[in-house]
């Protein structure tokens, strides 16, 4: 290995490393800043952050003698209250696909890197095929598998409770939950004053159950039955109990025909957990199950498609120098230029495909990117945060290492 092959390899190696630390990084912020959110309590405004793998709180716990705060006020629920008035979906609508599929995509980004350091093409090809195939079998087990869910990082999981924090465990369900409960207690021949006296002893029971016990979800291997155990369970483990729990009250409040049985496969996860962020605020069925059943079909190609992406850079890898080669490096090299383009295409969705069931009535408009915009008496901040300036650096290490090994391959070294 020449000296400046080996000089390539350790910038792309560098690279590689910073891959792993953006995933787990805040790559984007966006505040709202108003008059009726002051800056004494909110120093940061609505503040959220997004992620490779969700959008979570980017507002801090407040503490000052006179603001008493048990914990960070919740910035994203806060945010879609705010959007819900015009019209616009939850946060968590948006980027599905990518924030399901981002551990693959970062995963497949750095088998290409990979095979681009290696300058023997057998080899090359040998090391590729091995690297897509634990993708492709990971991938698998998680869009199709049953328990796929848990083959997620705990991160995207969490992203995806959190976003339904009001129905799992302070909203309609819980209260559902509790009702249904009660119920149970109470006999269902229990027609007289007599008959509904004779069940006090035993209501009072359940009741006095109830305020101890949080959720119950037999056959995951999970059991939290109060604060105290939820705290001391694997979170991960009890972020997917959380979501069973909700799922399986949801499908039992459906028609019987068209109630599903939990697999707790990506796949389904995903069409389900997108058909419920559409509708938190806005209860249009015949609107939204259709945008829920069209981002499944999409997803599922996007699944088949990142496996024929695999096939088809294998066999472009088997000659050093050409064009395959070549854009081993350059698909990584770009990838804050694909988060961009991502990142403002969701916006503009957002923006452009209000629901009319909002309260006020306002015309499409385009989110602010980057910078400062006004809507209404908010003024809205979208910055970018530390993870995409790691992204940066990522790709202009890559941007040296391809024109060294570009210089090198002129000069007939490693070819």
């Amino acid at each position: 290995m020449s000296k400046r092959i080996l000089i390539s390899n350790l910038l792309i190696l560098a690279s590689l490393v910073l891959l792993a630390v953006i995933y787990f990084s805040p790559i984007w912020w966006v505040s709202l800043t108003a008059p009726n959110y002051p800056a004494e309590s909110f120093p940061d405004g609505v503040r959220i952050h997004f992620h490779m793998n969700g959008v979570f709180n980017g507002c801090k716990k407040v503490a000052k003698r006179e603001i008493t705060e048990e914990e960070a006020l919740d910035c994203v629920h806060e945010m879609d209250t705010i959007n819900h008035y015009v019209g616009m979906y939850p946060i968590a609508a948006g980027g599905v696909i990518e924030k399901a599929f981002s551990p693959f995509l970062l995963s497949l980004l750095g088998v290409m890197l990979a095979g681009f350091a290696c300058t023997r093409p057998k080899l090359r090809m040998a090391i590729m095929s091995a690297g897509f195939a634990v993708i492709a079998i990971w991938m698998y087990l998680y869009w199709y598998g049953e328990g796929g869910l848990s083959y997620q990082p705990a991160g995207y999981i969490e992203a995806l409770v959190k976003s339904m924090d009001q129905d799992t465990q302070r909203g309609e369900d819980k209260e559902q939950g509790v009702l249904e409960k009660l119920k149970g207690a109470v006999p269902e021949d229990a027609v007289s004053v007599e008959q509904f006296r004779s069940s006090e002893d035993e209501m009072t029971k359940r009741l006095a159950e109830l305020g101890s016990e949080l959720v119950t979800d037999e056959g995951l291997g999970v059991e939290v039955e109060s604060n105290d155990d939820m705290a001391s369970a694997d979170p991960k483990q009890a972020n997917i109990a959380l979501l069973r729990g909700t799922f399986e009250r949801d499908q039992a409040r459906r028609p019987e025909g068209e109630r599903e049985a939990w697999n707790g496969s990506g796949a389904q996860i995903l069409r389900w957990h997108y058909e419920k962020s559409l509708g938190r605020y806005f209860n249009n069925p015949a609107e939204i199950v259709p945008m829920a059943r069209t981002m499944s079909s999409v997803a599922h190609a996007v699944f088949w498609a990142i496996l024929a992406a695999m096939v088809f850079l294998v066999w472009g890898a088997r000659k050093t120098g050409g064009l395959v080669y070549w854009l081993l490096i350059i698909v990584p090299m770009a990838l804050p230029l694909f988060f961009l383009i991502e990142y403002s295409a969701w916006l503009w969705w957002y923006g452009h495909r209000l629901n009319a069931m909002g309260a006020f009535t306002v015309k499409p408009f385009m989110p602010t990117v980057f910078g400062q915009g006004k809507v209404a008496q908010f003024t809205t901040h979208s910055y970018p945060y530390w993870g995409f300036f790691l992204m940066l650096v990522s790709s202009a290490l890559l941007a040296l290492a391809a024109l060294i090994r570009r210089k090198a391959f002129r000069e007939g070294e490693g070819k």
